[in-house]
């Protein structure tokens, strides 16, 4: 994923101009100025430390600069329900439009993130687990801090009750029986915060970033949004039961590559098949729709773990893109990601493709 754009940036001056201009002039399809402001990009972070898990960790002074960028690079660091409810009622957003959030409710977000955040004047949003902090865990905020940050104008907002991994179904267990047990759970969990903060937005972090079909589902009968982990830019057009956000941990808090991700745009692009990210296939293929937007669909390419996926265009006029890797993905979880340049900028358009495989 790191090496990907390099990839096309080598690729567009491998074209001469008058082959840029001559795909341009046959494909481009210019979409109202108006995408950059009605689009925002949201990020990820767990603890901000150096002696946590690296994997979910950024340290401190990582962390300030990229606060510091943000503020240095004209970004605007806006509050999630200001983005959620200004793309769903199409308003506009400001130019270059950044949310922060944060999952789990780890100390160090209380002793090292929210002053820093506060010295900047930066909203976020904080999803909580709400059982390790009513069992009082070390590693953990008290809810007299979660009140505090609450008092700050912090958006305090739902991340189940322990953490759960929703897609598993429990020993003598039904599809039904999971589906009743996480709707409990959720709701529960949404009733503590309240109780603690007065806060209820019914936005959900899935932990882990996982969920199927019918947990979505779930949320929409329950008027909840969903936030994933998948990463890309969020739009107008996006699923608000599903929205990407960029983990920003381990190698990917590197601001090289975050700096990239922090001025994405969204694609305007849906899943034909297959419906769900869960698979037992370990390179599943995916169809994907895009509509025409402000970039070519001949410079639209997609990777896993930075090495490019064959792409089929089954009606390139309509933009109807299948992927058919030929390498097989290990671990539980990883993703397939499409980008392609913004003509006239140096920002990029990206989507990712979640897989979730159980065994």
């Amino acid at each position: 994923m790191i090496k990907h754009l390099e990839l096309f940036r080598r690729a567009k001056k491998s074209l001469s101009a008058t082959a840029l201009w001559l795909t341009a002039s046959t494909l481009l399809v210019v979409s109202s100025p108006s995408v950059a402001a009605q689009s925002a990009v949201i990020l990820l972070y767990h603890h901000v430390a150096e002696d946590t898990p690296p994997s979910t960790s950024i340290s401190p002074a990582n962390f300030d600069a990229h606060l510091a960028y943000l503020r240095d690079n004209d970004f605007n660091v806006i509050a999630l329900d200001r983005m959620i409810d200004g793309l769903r009622s199409g308003q506009s957003l400001p130019e270059k439009s950044v949310v922060i959030t944060f999952d789990d409710g780890y100390s160090s977000i209380y002793d090292a993130a929210f002053p820093m955040l506060e010295s900047y004047g930066y909203p976020f949003t904080l999803f909580l687990s709400t059982e390790p902090i009513d069992d009082g865990l070390s590693n953990y905020m008290t809810w007299d801090q979660v009140r505090q940050m609450s008092a700050a104008d912090v958006i305090i907002a739902n991340h189940m009750i322990d953490h759960p991994f929703m897609l598993e179904v429990r020993d003598n267990e039904s599809d039904d029986q999971r589906l009743a047990r996480l709707r409990e759970d959720l709701l529960k969990a949404e009733q503590r915060i309240e109780a603690e903060t007065g806060q209820s937005h019914r936005y959900l972090a899935y932990p882990y970033g996982e969920y199927d079909p019918a947990i979505k589902s779930l949320l929409e009968e329950l008027n909840f949004v969903g936030l994933a982990q998948n990463s890309g830019a969020v739009g107008p057009n996006s699923d608000f039961l599903a929205l990407p956000r960029f983990p920003l941990a381990s190698i990917y808090a590197n601001l090289d590559t975050a700096s990239t991700k922090f001025s994405t745009l969204p694609f305007s692009v849906t899943q034909l098949r297959p419906d769900s990210p869960v698979t037992t296939n370990r390179s599943p293929s995916v169809t994907l729709k895009f509509e025409s937007e402000n970039y070519n669909f001949s410079q639209i390419g997609c990777f896993a773990n930075s090495q490019p996926i064959p792409m089929t265009w089954i009606d390139r006029e309509q933009g109807v893109l299948e992927l058919h890797p030929e390498e097989s993905y290990a671990g539980r979880r990883w993703r397939y990601i499409c980008t392609a340049p913004d003509p006239g900028s140096n920002r990029h358009y990206w989507h990712s493709v979640q897989w979730i495989n159980l065994d």
